[in-house]
């Protein structure tokens, strides 16, 4: 797939608020620093268009980018940031958990997984619900660049391990690096192949 055109189309925090043009979805989320708006940037190759910090949390609403005018890229807010305390956490978990069980446009849901580090229990939760919930989802595993190939390989290896604790078999998986733009082919291809099968 080519992007031709991305551009920022509206921000929300429910479903009711989303962009009222109806396309296909296809959004991205993970824990608060694994990566994300460098990841979407890196797919759009547009390095301004989501919000990237050094800071983790910044994302507190959905963002939604009309992609080639066809389908929706959308940039879900990070879960598991401590900082915002308790109450923030449980209204960020409302927002998320209102768009992944009501946006009837969601097609694919992408949980991004940071490569250098086990997954975490947090991941395995949220990866959980979504099982319960049948909504559909794929990982991709960030930061790729930053582990050499038999690390990387035995970091993937051991995250297999653990989600086969609890599934007969695992989702589509991606390798990524914002820095190298490794994966964007792959995952752009999917996306392709989800849009033409939707036709």
């Amino acid at each position: 797939m080519n992007i031709s055109e991305a551009r920022f189309a509206g921000s929300s925090t429910r479903v009711a608020g989303k962009p009222k043009r109806l396309l296909p979805e296809f959004a991205f989320i993970g824990r608060s620093n694994v990566g994300k708006s460098s990841l979407i940037n890196m797919l759009c190759r547009n390095g301004r268009l989501a919000m990237t910090s050094s800071t983790p949390g910044k994302t507190k609403v959905i963002n939604h980018f009309i992609i080639n005018d066809s389908w929706y890229l959308v940039d879900l807010p990070g879960y598991g940031y401590a900082k915002v305390g308790k109450q923030g956490q449980e209204e960020l978990k409302n927002i998320i958990r209102d768009y992944i069980h009501n946006s009837e446009e969601l097609q694919m849901l992408f949980v991004l997984v940071d490569s250098r580090h086990d997954i975490g229990s947090t991941d395995v939760d949220f990866i959980a619900e979504l099982g319960e919930n049948g909504i559909p989802f794929a990982i991709i595993f960030t930061k790729c660049d930053k582990s050499g190939p038999n690390v990387l390989e035995a970091q993937i290896g051991r995250d297999r391990e653990i989600l086969l604790r609890d599934w007969e078999s695992l989702p589509p998986m991606f390798r990524s690096s914002s820095l190298n733009g490794s994966g964007r082919d792959e995952i752009l291809n999917y996306i392709s192949e989800i849009l033409n099968s939707t036709k």
